[in-house]
């Protein structure tokens, strides 16, 4: 499958090139990008051809397949084109910064019959495996609360790193469409919706340590129907990387956080008024990486309504975050 690479302005481009080029069904054979001089050096580095015209590249008949990673902002245009183009896509998450636009683009891909997916990898980790299997087998009984957080140091200024290791596009808030949240912050929020369900409101706080235009840490509180809470927290100034992951029922606890990133459950007694010790849960192999399931689905013809689904609802709850922050309200998640 011949590949074009949309863009390197997402820190993930060479993640997915390497995947690319390390995957026995894919080449990359083009690259564009919105910035004609970045894209150049990144062609050239890795021996392919660049090529400025984006409709020309889409154009071409020997090309099977596009990966995505654009700026936010650029994700609604170029993946409507790319399905329109009969392209298969592989995206960077979010599909786009909007509900609305997300949903142009799910229904450009469904018109198209190319198959799509989202980059949401820790949905293939064995961790999240092993926790929904213990929540679809009632182990931990009814789900009452999660919390998540991950975090990075990159937008801390250091005297290594004196703007921070991100990119600047990332603080550029035209381009991201958000910060930490929309980022790094999807993480929390697409395991919160897998594990839990989709909540009924959304309310978001979002802090600016640094004093860049988008936010640099930020907590969004989720409120469920059956009276859950989920709560999801992202930084990209703490010192040193976190994260960790709990979910709570009326029968017990999971949890597993760093250094050690070992699952472990803690039960409820018969009583309810004690706790067992904490025993370990053991946790299957990851599955494929999310870019190696998607050259599996083209092969096969087979898009995942599922995953697509959980992606929009992403969208969903991201654009319902930024909402919740600006206006300093708590928000309902748009229709999907």
């Amino acid at each position: 499958m011949k590949l074009a690479l949309l863009s390197y302005w997402h820190v993930h481009a060479r993640d997915y090139e390497r995947e690319a080029l390390a995957n026995p069904g894919t080449e990359i054979a083009v690259v564009w990008d919105e910035n004609p001089e970045r894209g150049a050096a990144e062609a050239a580095r890795i021996g392919v051809r660049f090529e400025p015209d984006l409709d020309a590249v889409l154009a071409h008949p020997a090309i099977d397949g596009v990966i995505v990673t654009t700026a936010t902002s650029e994700h609604h245009r170029v993946l409507i084109a790319a399905a329109r183009a009969g392209k298969h896509i592989f995206t960077e998450k979010v599909i786009a910064a909007t509900t609305n636009e997300a949903i142009e683009v799910l229904q450009a891909v469904d018109e198209a019959g190319v198959v799509m997916a989202v980059c949401l990898p820790r949905l293939s980790n064995g961790y999240t495996r092993a926790v929904k299997a213990l929540i679809d087998g009632g182990e931990l009984g009814r789900i009452t609360y999660f919390r998540m957080r991950v975090g990075h140091n990159g937008a801390m200024r250091t005297e290594s790193d004196p703007d921070g290791w991100l990119p600047a596009q990332f603080h550029n808030l035209a381009e991201a469409q958000g910060g930490a949240l929309i980022d790094l912050g999807a993480h929390p929020l697409y395991l919160a919706r897998y594990l839990v369900g989709m909540p009924e409101s959304v309310s978001a706080t979002y802090g600016y340590v640094t004093g860049r235009a988008v936010e640099d840490h930020a907590v969004a509180t989720l409120r469920f129907a059956d009276g859950a809470i989920a709560v999801t927290e992202v930084s990209f100034i703490d010192q040193p990387g976190t994260w960790e992951l709990e979910v709570h029922g009326d029968r017990g606890m999971v949890r597993i956080e760093q250094p050690d990133l070992e699952l472990r459950i803690r039960r409820a007694r018969a009583n309810r008024r004690e706790r067992s010790d904490w025993e370990p849960v053991e946790v299957p192999a990851d599955l494929a990486s999310p870019f190696d399931q998607w050259v599996e689905q083209v092969k096969t013809g087979n898009s995942d309504a599922d995953h697509l689904a959980l992606a929009l609802d992403l969208t969903r709850l991201a654009e319902a975050c930024n909402r919740s922050a600006s206006e300093g309200m708590a928000i309902q998640p748009s229709g999907g």
